[in-house]
């Protein structure tokens, strides 16, 4: 493909809170590129750009994105419209340009909305980060899944229905976006049986991780960035661990 500017565009995974955890290829490339975009919610807040913030160009011109968090899809495709364009115009005049994601960009990481509206015009690189997936699993010092076993990803935000459907047929599950979905997922787990041993890591690596058996759990809080794992499979690990991450 012929591209008609000189600049790159890079979906940089930031990791899931601790800013040691970006890859080295990450910071080296945040250390000297001269344009960072990177999503705000409606609140203006901006994890991703927290998190970076001590590995970037100290002249990089800082390009936020607001990004709103709703459900219908029409006003976030219009800012990713938005967000485009503005990169577009900078990497036109060639100018590299990051966008920081937080854990990785391509696991539910809002980079894959920019691959098809810069792709055409531009080269797009992705440099991969660790997922709050793996992040809470080392919080609690429990493998996802082991040996031959399937390890299912699923979203709170699905209906019961097919949450049931899928959570019945596995032994190792990681819910994931559970916030205000906690109470009817716990429910739910209970109901397939994989409450017994499940694990609520919120926060994962940052000042702010709590670390909660899900039978414990009694906080009023429900944050959006939780995970729950389940485990119901035939390895054994122990019900306490002395492993933990650094």
């Amino acid at each position: 493909m012929t591209h008609l500017s000189s600049g790159t565009l890079y979906l940089v995974g930031v990791g899931p809170g601790d800013p040691e955890l970006l890859t080295l290829k990450a910071a080296r490339l945040l250390a000297r590129v001269p344009v960072v975009a990177y999503p705000t919610t409606g609140e203006g807040a901006a994890l991703a750009l927290d998190i970076a913030r001590e590995h970037l160009n100290p002249a990089a011109v800082l390009l936020p994105a607001a990004l709103p968090m709703a459900v219908e899809r029409g006003p976030a495709q219009a800012a990713y419209d938005k967000a485009a364009s503005a990169i577009l115009t900078h990497l036109a005049a060639g100018r590299d340009v990051a966008w920081l994601c937080e854990g990785d960009p391509l696991f539910y990481g809002s980079a894959m909305y920019l691959v098809s509206r810069v792709s055409a015009s531009a080269p797009v690189m992705v440099i991969p980060g660790v997922t709050s997936l793996t992040a809470a699993a080392a919080a609690i010092g429990r493998p996802l899944a082991a040996r031959n076993e399937t390890l299912k990803v699923l979203p709170a935000p699905l209906d019961d229905s097919i949450l049931r459907a899928e959570l019945d047929a596995a032994p190792a599950v990681a819910i994931i976006k559970v916030g205000r979905h906690f109470d009817r997922i716990r429910a739910l787990l209970a109901e397939t049986g994989h409450a017994e041993g499940a694990m609520v890591v919120e926060h994962a690596t940052t000042a702010r991780q709590r670390i909660t058996p899900l039978s414990a759990f009694g906080h009023d809080e429900r944050p959006y960035f939780s995970t729950i794992l389940c485990y119901r499979g035939a390895e054994a690990w122990g019900e306490s661990s002395s492993m933990g991450a650094a």
